[in-house]
């Protein structure tokens, strides 16, 4: 069974200086919330590329989990997707696309997943969790790049 995330943001600023922040893996600290004590294991700088492996521990629930992505796409500066190899969903998609729009760039993440235990699974634990960390997301993201909505 899969499930989605769709969010779009338009950010006021050139699509080469979004994407620019969006390509530097340190910036995936700032852009999760502090509940989840993300760490990045993989030694930085990491150099993003088709088939670049980043690993990091993050707590769900408050058991520790080690989550291992490995860059499936790489078209600066359009998209990019990342794609679970180990972690706690059956499998995870993640596809990162940035247009140029009037005003601004828009950014999308689109996210495929599947989760052990189906859609109940999903509706009482999963789903709710994701709104929630796709929420901050979407709040530092206008911070980082002030004048957004």
């Amino acid at each position: 069974m899969t499930f989605q995330i769709h969010q779009e943001q338009l950010l006021s600023y050139p699509r080469e200086q979004v994407f620019r922040f969006f390509a530097s893996a340190e910036n995936l600290n700032l852009l999760t919330p502090p509940w989840l004590g993300f760490n990045i294991l993989t030694p930085l700088p990491i150099e993003m590329a088709v088939g670049t492996i980043i690993e990091y521990r993050i707590r769900l629930r408050g058991l520790p989990l080690t989550w291992r992505s490995e860059i499936t796409e790489w078209q600066p500066p359009f998209s990019f997707c990342d794609e679970q190899r180990r972690g706690p969903y059956r499998y995870w998609i993640h596809r990162h696309t940035f247009e140029e729009r009037p005003g601004g760039t828009l950014v999308t993440d689109h996210v495929d997943y599947g989760v052990l235990g189906g859609a109940l699974v999903n509706r009482l634990f999963v789903a709710g969790e994701l709104r929630r960390i796709f929420a901050y997301r979407k709040a530092k993201l206008s911070e980082v790049f002030p004048g957004t909505d």
